[in-house]
């Protein structure tokens, strides 16, 4: 949203006065540079034992958050995009050896690299860097309000300051951006002090930690970042509750939804009983079951196999008045999906119908129209990961001599066929637990009758086909 009004805004011929990213964030003594203590020929020092000093007096950071809020409320929507992108520019881009892994700020929109380290004056040093000049721009503004400030003041910026920063910089889009970076620099800040007080900093494996009470307590800076989404606002989820209830509208969502979504989408369900987050094949269960309960309308939060899906089974179900939609008019596609509608695939069961008796697995992840297509080349029967393997061992049992062909998840196919073989070594009893007509016999000799879709294979033959031709 924020480009698309810098965009109309830039169209539009417009006297402004001179942007000055650093305005109103007072500083005592020097500047307070968009920039840190470092550019791109002096990268960040290492971290150093952090001592406090009066030697550089700043202004409090939820003081300069507050004034930056403030500077962005004052203006209109398509100049605050404008003013975020000035923030962009004045940021330092950061060398390519600092744009690596260890680096990065998990959870955001785009990729978002941040540096932090104590000074020897025991002062907080940032950069950082993203590849959307948006995101650029949120950092430069929280780099701009942090900058100098001593570690225990990182670490008493609450998240809840950058609300008001959040909405006035119409950074709606990305909203995780300001919280991810915040809780980046806070951890680098604890590093600090511990750095100081001569202790091993640890980050806690990532966890959601419920108490007796019932309380919720983050433990590592990736779940501080995720359980923000516990507790969504009220006020929203009363509007879609009310909204739900009003036109009878049932949810499916699958697990793959953003966190955000998934957060709102639990607490509504408190209030709305007619929402239900599950995989690709329960999805269409429950929606049957909304119907049942008298929604008129499903709305499917997913890849578009997904509403197809639903689509089919409630007609199946007799529910063909209850109307179901997809969340966009653009078409949302699915890779394993595409694979399955490519010409690679279709030979791969044009070999399978060569190859009596034949079935052929095909991954849920796939069109109807590509269901049926594959099943007039080959029986087809569909399958999801939690199923699979017991639907391919069931179809060995049944049927003498069969040959099951797989796909296109290759890489599911690969571990299943892991699965089996490492299956040749385990004991009969063992093997009797997972399927109670096999042994390790029947499982030796199902081997080399399990035939899966290898698409990494196939492209890389069609590249040594295009080479020889090229030689020729």
């Amino acid at each position: 949203a924020a480009v698309a009004s810098f965009v109309a805004f830039s169209t539009k011929p417009r006297l402004l006065p001179p942007l000055n990213p650093s305005r109103s964030l007072p500083r005592t003594r020097g500047s307070l540079a968009v920039c840190c203590s470092h550019s791109h020929a002096s990268p960040p020092p290492s971290p150093l034992p952090c001592t406090a000093s009066d030697e550089e007096e700043v202004a409090p950071p939820r003081l300069r958050l507050r004034l930056l809020a403030e500077e962005f409320g004052a203006l209109p929507d398509a100049d605050r995009a404008r003013r975020l992108l000035a923030y962009a520019a004045a940021l330092p881009r950061l060398p390519q050896a600092d744009r690596v892994a260890a680096n990065r700020v998990m959870g955001c929109v785009t990729q978002v690299w941040l540096l932090g380290s104590c000074d020897r004056s025991g002062r907080m040093r940032f950069a950082a860097d993203s590849d959307s000049e948006l995101s650029r721009g949120y950092c430069s503004c929280l780099v701009s309000a942090l900058d100098g400030a001593g570690p225990e003041e990182v670490l008493d910026v609450d998240p809840a300051d950058l609300a008001p920063l959040g909405v006035a910089a119409g950074a709606r889009s990305r909203v995780n951006t300001w919280h991810n970076v915040l809780v980046g620099m806070q951890k680098r800040a604890r590093a600090a002090i511990a750095a100081r007080e001569g202790r091993r900093p640890g980050e806690p494996f990532p966890s959601l930690v419920i108490g007796r009470d019932g309380a919720v307590r983050a433990q590592g800076s990736y779940a501080e970042a995720k359980a923000k989404f516990l507790s969504p606002d009220q006020s929203k989820i009363s509007e879609l509750v009310n909204a739900l209830r009003e036109k009878q509208i049932g949810i499916v969502a699958h697990f793959y939804m953003d966190p955000e979504v998934q957060g709102i989408l639990t607490a509504a369900k408190r209030q709305w009983p007619h929402i239900h987050i599950s995989d690709s094949l329960v999805m269409a269960d429950s929606a049957v079951q909304m119907a049942e309960a008298g929604c008129k309308y499903i709305a499917v939060l997913g890849v578009d196999f997904m509403s197809e899906n639903v689509r089919a089974i409630l007609d199946q179900a007799g529910f063909t008045q209850v109307g179901v939609y997809r969340m966009s008019s653009e078409q949302i596609g699915c890779s394993l999906a595409d694979a399955a509608s490519s010409s690679a695939y279709t030979h791969f069961l044009k070999t399978a119908s060569r190859s009596p008796p034949s079935l052929h697995v095909i991954y849920i992840n796939t069109s109807l129209e590509t269901k049926a297509h594959t099943h007039e080349l080959v029986p087809t029967i569909t399958c999801t990961s939690s199923n699979v393997v017991a639907t391919i061992l069931q179809a060995f049992a049944e049927i003498p001599d069969l040959n099951v062909w797989y796909g296109p998840d290759s890489y599911m196919g690969a571990n299943i066929a892991d699965l089996f073989k490492r299956m040749t070594i385990m004991s009969d009893e063992e093997i009797t637990e997972i399927h109670p007509d096999h042994n390790r016999k029947t499982i030796s000799s199902l081997l080399q009758r399990l035939h899966y879709y290898q698409r990494m294979v196939t492209v890389l033959c069609m590249i040594c086909l295009a080479m020889k031709l090229w030689k020729k």
